[in-house]
């Protein structure tokens, strides 16, 4: 066992201190929430591109897709297939609506459809569905510190919140962004060095991986699933077919980057409509490569460690099982890399949806109210910030909530976000293409959306690829045939 060296420890603290310091200033004078939030509207398309792919990826592929891919196989790339999809109709459905106004938030489109009552309504449910996603995000990071310095998860949560949430509170959109892209090539980095390491160790290299991958009739390469595991039900309860995976991943995918603030906010702060979807398909590219690397290194470690069940390897859940690697086998230096890569993953992460809460309480909520319009452009700045500092306490803190958890992490992030992903994008969708409905409809529908996904959650098995579909095609249904009901009654009233 290798373990952990004072250089690795120096590498890491360099790390963490230099991307605070560097994040703190380099963002420039700002004047107004404007410039905090959203960057001045003047943000590269390729920065914003990469800030986007260091959002979305987190600890969360980091660690837990190749203990995934360990465990079980490359069936989740179907998932990742969906993404590019979903990415493409973001681009040609959502950003070309959002460009028609001078929107502040993702929400701020629902304000100007439905009213300034459903906005508020649909930015506070993305508030908490976001804290708690989070907190599983940041949870994540902790996995690693935990298992290679000692310290309890509490404790590691707060060495990554602290850090990070100074340069999100000092620097606003623009530190995120600018860090975004240096994290995402210090993580990647990391995982590369790594997977050169362990075909160095296998007798026969890439030989190997595909022999451990295939022996005893398995076919851990195997992308698309095609089983139709004997009923109808039965294929609802499975997340990755190759329906499930693809429709789950496209409509996930569509809520995810068409109408939450945490990715929204980086497509609002491009120069135009044009650079904002070139950035969004600069992210769809890089993020299907980015997921199946991530998983082939899982395949890989399968073969490091012969295809022994990471149970007998003495972990409690396929996520260590890279941390473990990196501990264990990493030389000098390089385990010092690929830990400042897991702390980069994660700290552009938590910094972003720090960044998306903040916007969203401040411009969605407090600052509609009657206080909240009579501030200088000073105050905003002050305001911006406040909010920041106490979202970024908030999720250090509601990450301890799941210091208990032994599942896959990426799998209750993504269960989460499901929940209320369908009922937002349904909303979404009634705005754009139902031309009909009014404030009553989407509120019907979006209330009904997030009921029947409580019931899906509460008394079925039904996986969370399916769970965004079924929340957004209800939200919409009820959605439209409310209008229609209330369109009849109208003229039954009128009429009589």
């Amino acid at each position: 066992m290798m373990g952990f060296s004072i250089y690795d420890y120096l590498i890491v603290g360099t790390y963490l201190i230099a991307v605070t310091v560097i994040g703190s200033i380099i963002s420039g004078r700002q004047k107004s929430s404007r410039d905090y939030f959203l960057g001045g509207k003047n943000m590269s398309w390729w920065s914003v591109g990469f800030s986007i792919v260091a959002s979305e990826t987190s600890t969360l592929t980091f660690i837990s897709i190749p203990g995934l891919a360990y465990k079980s196989d490359m069936h989740f790339l179907q998932v990742a297939i969906g993404y590019f999809i979903g990415r493409l109709l973001v681009s040609v459905i959502f950003i070309p609506a959002y460009y028609n106004g001078d929107l502040e938030t993702a929400y701020d489109f629902i304000g100007k459809r439905f009213g300034l009552s459903l906005r508020k309504f649909t930015s506070s449910v993305f508030i908490i569905t976001r804290v708690l996603a989070s907190g599983v995000r940041l949870f994540a990071t902790a996995i690693p510190v935990h298992i290679i310095t000692g310290f309890d998860y509490p404790t590691s949560i707060l060495i990554i919140g602290g850090f990070t949430l100074v340069y999100t509170y000092l620097g606003g959109l623009k530190a995120v962004v600018a860090m975004d892209v240096v994290q995402l090539f210090i993580y990647l980095s990391g995982a590369v060095a790594s997977l050169f390491i362990i075909f160095n160790h296998l007798p026969n290299g890439w030989s190997d991986v595909i022999a451990y991958s295939t022996m005893n009739g398995l076919n851990k390469f195997e992308i698309f699933n095609l089983n139709f595991t004997g009923s109808l039900w039965g294929y609802f309860l499975s997340p990755y077919t190759l329906v499930g995976g693809l429709l789950g991943g496209t409509f996930l995918t569509m809520a995810s980057h068409g109408t939450d603030q945490l990715l929204v906010q980086r497509l609002l702060g491009c120069k135009s409509k044009r650079d904002s979807q070139k950035a969004l398909m600069l992210d769809a590219l890089v993020i299907v490569l980015q997921f199946g690397f991530f998983l082939l290194l899982g395949l890989s470690l399968f073969a490091f460690y012969k295809g022994v069940p990471f149970a007998q390897l003495g972990l409690n859940s396929s996520d260590e099982i890279f941390p473990k690697f990196i501990v264990e086998n990493l030389p000098v230096g390089v385990a010092g890399l690929v830990i400042a890569g897991v702390f980069a993953s994660a700290m552009g992460s938590l910094s972003s949806s720090i960044s998306s809460l903040a916007s969203a309480t401040y411009l969605d909520l407090f600052k509609m109210t009657k206080r909240g319009k009579s501030l200088t452009e000073k105050m905003e700045l002050r305001w911006s910030k406040i909010f920041t500092l106490l979202w970024g306490l908030v999720l250090i803190g509601g990450a301890m909530l799941f210091t208990d958890s032994s599942n896959p992490v990426v799998e209750i992030g993504l269960k989460i976000a499901s929940f209320t992903y369908g009922g937002l994008l349904g909303t979404f969708f009634l705005g754009l293409v139902f031309k009909n409905t009014h404030q009553r409809d989407a509120y019907i529908g979006f209330i009904s959306g997030l009921s029947v996904m409580l019931a899906v959650l509460m008394f079925t098995k039904i996986d969370w690829t399916w769970h965004t579909l079924i929340g957004s095609l209800v939200t919409i249904l009820v959605g439209t045939i409310a209008a229609k009901l209330c369109k009849h009654s109208n003229k039954k009233a009128v009429h009589q």
